[in-house]
């Protein structure tokens, strides 16, 4: 991959999906130097047994790659598929069977992003001579004279706003970073995929993380371990109430999360959530609707987007989940650095360890972290 050295040259990070075939084609189309490029994060052929007939709605699959090298040929752009295997088993899936089995519900989708899609790809761009990199992300960019700093506000289409999977990006990332489709909506993406040909515009939205092609994350576990012949252990325990009781019983602590209500086979007089798994004495605890609500949180590894760590308590809104409405909080600094505390207005239902905490203000992403 031999490139001039020029800052106007752009990376595409191509998917093979909709969105960022949009942002190759309107790139092509206004005339911008641009090579497409392919991360290989995983191979779909591994634990077959895992494999649904006919699923649909994954990412980075081998007909994704195709449909990505297609698109690419059609808009005469140079295009190269990358591995990044390794990588991504290592920082992704591993950490994301670790959160499990230690009573975490993991956000591999923002694992990605911070250690793959915008570090370990703005170094392939690197190689190539990109200066920049753009990607079909639903967000949008600007930089603040003022503060100095990259800032980073929520997509025009809200359905479609992807700032709860990148509030990890830092500065420098930012600045080399590009979200075309961040002030478009996805009917408007699709009307221009027809526009420019591109013989994905109709093609369905990935919905699946995409080394889960069922679904179903414990038995992603269990086959992983099989397949690297790890014994897990004794996982087997109790389903006790929260006043101690024990009401059944489990295979493993990592068939669950919190708040979840179905898979737990006990016959009860009201409905029963998970109120929180602890690994350590193979318990899982389950009770009512309303033992689910918390009115703070701790969130750790904090990451700061659009301002300087806060040093007083700062009005916010926070989303605990990806399709969580962003509910009213104050901020409190800690003596920690890298932790902050959240205290909501209202009690928020099923806080998560594992998930993210994003930070906004309106439609200003202020940061994020992992709740504890």
């Amino acid at each position: 991959m031999a490139f001039a050295n020029t800052p106007e040259l752009t990376a595409v990070a191509m998917s093979g999906g909709v969105d960022s075939s949009v942002v190759a084609g309107l790139m092509a189309r206004h005339g911008d130097n641009i090579v497409g490029l392919t991360m290989q994060l995983w191979n779909q052929r591994r634990l077959p047994e895992l494999a649904t007939e006919g699923a649909t709605g994954r990412c980075c699959s081998l007909d994704d790659v195709y449909d990505a090298r297609y698109v690419a040929s059609l808009l005469g752009i140079p295009y190269y598929v990358v591995n990044f295997e390794e990588r991504f088993e290592e920082h992704v899936v591993k950490p994301f069977i670790d959160d499990y089995l230690h009573g975490r519900t993991p956000v591999p989708c923002t694992l990605c992003n911070n250690f793959i899609k915008f570090d370990q790809f703005l170094d392939m761009a690197d190689s190539v001579g990109a200066g920049k990199i753009a990607t079909g992300h639903y967000a949008r960019l600007s930089f603040n004279p003022e503060t100095g700093r990259h800032e980073m506000r929520t997509g025009v289409d809200l359905g479609k706003d992807q700032t709860y999977f990148l509030w990890g990006l830092t500065q420098p990332q930012l600045a080399r970073a590009m979200f075309p489709l961040g002030g478009m909506t996805k009917p408007e993406v699709r009307a221009l995929a027809k526009d420019l040909g591109l013989p994905v515009a109709d093609k369905n939205d990935s919905q699946e993380i995409c080394f889960v092609p069922n679904g179903d994350y414990a038995s992603f576990i269990d086959a992983y371990f099989r397949e690297k012949g790890i014994e897990p252990g004794q996982t087997r325990g109790d389903i006790v109430s929260t006043d101690g009781r024990v009401i059944g019983e489990h295979e493993g602590t990592h068939h669950f999360t919190v708040g979840q209500r179905r898979g737990l086979r006990i016959a009860a007089a009201e409905p029963l959530y998970v109120i929180a798994t602890e690994p350590a004495t193979q318990r899982v605890i389950v009770g009512r609707n309303d033992d689910l609500l918390r009115q703070r949180l701790v969130a750790r590894d904090v990451n700061w987007v659009s301002l300087a760590p806060i040093d007083s308590p700062r009005e916010v809104q926070v989303k605990i989940r990806n399709k969580h409405a962003a509910a009213k909080a104050t901020l409190y600094p800690t003596a920690d650095d890298d932790r902050v505390e959240a205290h909501f207005a209202d009690p928020q239902r099923a806080i998560t360890p594992g998930q993210a905490a994003v930070f906004y203000d309106g439609d200003l992403v202020l940061g994020g972290g992992w709740i504890e």
